[in-house]
Formats: C-alpha cells, structure tokens, sequence
C-alpha cells in the first residue's frame, strides 16, 4: 500500500470510528433523557435538572418536569434551587484561600484565633440540669472543623442545647466537680438561625462544653457553622463578602447567593415531596426565605441557592485542582489536601466504610453511590435533593438537582448512567 493509500485508509476509518463513538453517545443521551423524563412520568418528582461533563466539555446539560406544576411553568436549567449543605464545600473552600494566603494552617488549634473555644469534654449530665466535664484530651484544630470531628453540639451536648430552647428549659450549669467545666450560657436571641450575627450563634455554642474529644467520631453540620465564623475572625470581613469576593465572582457563579431580591423569587422550583408514592406540595419558606433587602446573618453549613450551572464550575474548578477558566482559586497541592485524605477514625458514626475529607466524603471499596464511581471520587449534596460527584480518575464532574425533602433514591440510577455516558 503506498503512502498516498494509507493516509486515505486512515482518515476513512478514523472518520467511521467517530461516527460510531458520536451514534454510542447519542444512544447513551436519549437513554438518559428517557430515564430522567421516568422519574416526571411516574410522578417521582415534579422538577429536576441534570449536568455532566468529562474533560471540561459539557456532555449533558438538561432539566426535566415543571417549576411551577400548578402553573405548567416548564423546568428551566438556570432554574434555582436550594442547595441547603452543598453550601458546606464553598465555605471549606473558601477557609482553605485563607490557607493559601499564610493567614492560617489547618493543623492550628482554634483557640489560637478564637480563645473561647471549648476546651473541655461533657462527662455526665445530672438530673438537675447540671452537668460534669472533664478537660480535651487534644485541643481541636481547623482539619477537626473541616472533617466534622469537632465534637461541638455533639452526643449530650445537643442535648442540652435543646433543652434550652424549649419553654421550660434553663440554662445548664457546670457541677462544681473542680473539672474546670465552664458555665453554659444562654444564647440572647432564641433559636437558632434566628439571630442578627453568626457571631451570636457561636459564641453561644462555644459556651457549652464539647460532646466528644476532637478527632475521635463524626458530629455532622455545626462544625461548618463555626468554621465560617473563624473565617470572619481570619479575614475580618462578614462571610457572605468573603466568600463572594473569593469564590463566586471569580468563578462567574453570578446566580449563587444566600439571599436576593424580590424579583429572584420567581426563578426558584417549586418543591414537592414524594409521600406514600404521591406528589405532595411541600414548603415554599427556604425559597421565601431567601427574600431579603437587608440580611447580616449568614451559614456556613447551609444557605446557598443558584442554577445547576453555577455549582458546576465550582466542581469543574476543584477537578482542576484548583483552577478554572483561567482563573486559580486554591493551589493544587491545597485541593489534594482536601480531597485524597481522610480525616476520620476508622470506626466513626457515618457508619461502615464512611471516610471524609476536608469538606467532602471520599469514596472507597465499601462506600460508592455506584459501582464505576473511583476510589479517588469526592462528593456531597443537600438536604433537598441536590447531590454531586467529581471523580478525578474518570475526569468527571455530575450534578442531579432535585427540591425535595423526602424522595426516593433516583440519584444512583442517573449516576448509573452517567458513567455509561462517558465510556461510550
């Protein structure tokens, strides 16, 4: 075959192969679609948005059912949604800049920028309301904070907490037992999340002791609350600025936010519950929440809403280890920091197999949504629905948005497919 031949040989079935990979792919594409649109025909759910990409090209990128279904406003995907913990990952990211920039590392002891941290361990809780401590065997660290681990509002502690909420409760004392127990006080402006500051919240909870010794188990949620509140102390300026300032304008999440203004509120999904295999209207009051001209109190843990799109180049960013569309967010060695592991004790109460990160659960042999999912896949999502993976090994990022508190499990079957996508 002589060479002028061979080039034409080539190019035929190179252009042939393509055409087969791109007829795989679109098969693959109206099986997701169809799938997808399953979950609107079976009443499932009433809304949800779907997106993927491999390499930094977008494959998929749709929504499903309607926004508004009293209404039969049809699904949008710059529709947003309530992102409820997904906020948790922006504000770890958003401490780790602060790590980046010298101001903090993560091995330091918190008191060292909050000297009123707790720095002892609830023992027992008596019948009249006192309780006993006893001094932390280690004192807790930002990586304690990032990995859930801090023991704040943990085991009796929480406890505590709610009995103080509640009508009849007093405020705890410490039992003069000589552990250096601090007295527990009371927070001056009722319950939580209702207060002006996040300031307010934490240093009320930092009055009470600690529900286990840093490092030792997993307490979900309220770590990430205090975690912001040191960013505020780190970086001297309110949460919702920083976080702006360093993460969302820079990636163009132009859309996410933890409030709006009035006009915004039409742009959120409607959310129903799956209850007893019917659809449910369910509270409109986080989207309504959201409402506000003049608000100072912002999360860590929770409060962020916005478009499928605008959380995905946050996840496209941390692919990239730390970079994305030509502007660098964290150093790449940070994002390893974060994401390659894990922070927990082996037996912990996330249960069997569960590892985490800093910000994120990391998946391993025992713990995968999926069984094509990579050991070095890093993940979490929100009390509504949303969820999202980012798999460095498969060079993926997929988020599935749903707005639902109780639903049933359709997050494996779209990441099932996902990954049958991006093998063909």
């Amino acid at each position: 075959m002589n060479e002028k031949i061979r080039r034409v040989f080539v190019v035929f079935i190179a252009f042939h192969c393509g055409l087969i990979h791109l007829h795989a792919q679109d098969r693959e594409t109206a099986r997701l679609d169809s799938l997808l649109q399953s979950f609107i025909d079976n009443n499932k759910t009433s809304v949800l948005t779907a997106y993927i990409a491999k390499g930094g090209d977008v494959l998929y990128h749709k929504a499903f059912g309607y926004k508004d279904p009293e209404n039969k406003i049809p699904a949008h995907v710059d529709d947003y949604y309530v992102l409820f913990s997904q906020t948790k990952a922006v504000t770890t990211v958003a401490f780790m800049t602060l790590v980046d920039k010298g101001l903090v590392a993560i091995d330091d002891p918190v008191a060292k920028y909050f000297p009123g941290i707790p720095d002892q361990v609830i023992t027992k809780v008596n019948d009249d309301g006192t309780y006993e401590t006893r001094p932390v065997k280690q004192p807790m660290t930002f990586v304690h904070l990032m990995a859930h681990s801090s023991g704040l509002g943990a085991g009796q502690v929480g406890a505590l907490r709610r009995k103080e909420r509640s009508p009849q409760g007093t405020p705890p004392q410490t039992a003069n037992t000589g552990s250096g127990g601090k007295v527990a006080g009371q927070r001056t402006m009722g319950v939580e999340g209702s207060t002006r500051y996040l300031k307010d919240e934490m240093e009320a909870l930092a009055k009470y002791p600690l529900g286990f010794d840093p490092g030792t188990d997993y307490n979900y949620h309220i770590s990430t609350n205090m975690l912001a509140y040191l960013i505020e102390r780190i970086s001297g300026k309110p949460l919702r600025e920083y976080v702006k300032e360093t993460i969302l304008t820079p990636l163009g999440m132009d859309d996410t936010d933890w409030y709006y203004t009035a006009d915004k509120l039409e742009r959120f999904v409607k959310p129903y519950n799956y209850v007893n295999g019917k659809l449910e209207k369910a509270t409109t009051m986080y989207a309504e929440g959201t409402i506000s001209a003049e608000q100072t109190y912002c999360e860590g843990a929770i409060g962020l809403n916005g478009p499928i799109a605008d959380y995905a180049k946050f996840c496209q960013m941390l692919l990239n280890k730390g970079e994305y569309n030509g502007v660098r967010i964290l150093k790449p060695e940070t994002v390893e920091a974060m994401t390659a592991i894990n922070r927990l004790p082996e037996v912990n109460a996330g249960g069997k197999g569960f590892q985490f990160g800093l910000g994120f659960e990391l998946h391993n042999e025992e713990r995968k949504p999926v069984p094509a999912v990579s050991n070095s896949a890093f993940s979490w999502g929100g009390m509504m629905g949303t969820a999202y993976i980012i798999d460095p090994e498969n060079d993926l990022i997929a988020l599935f948005y749903l707005n639902m508190l109780k639903k049933e499990e359709l997050y494996p079957l779209f990441l099932k497919a996902a990954y049958e996508l991006i093998d063909e």
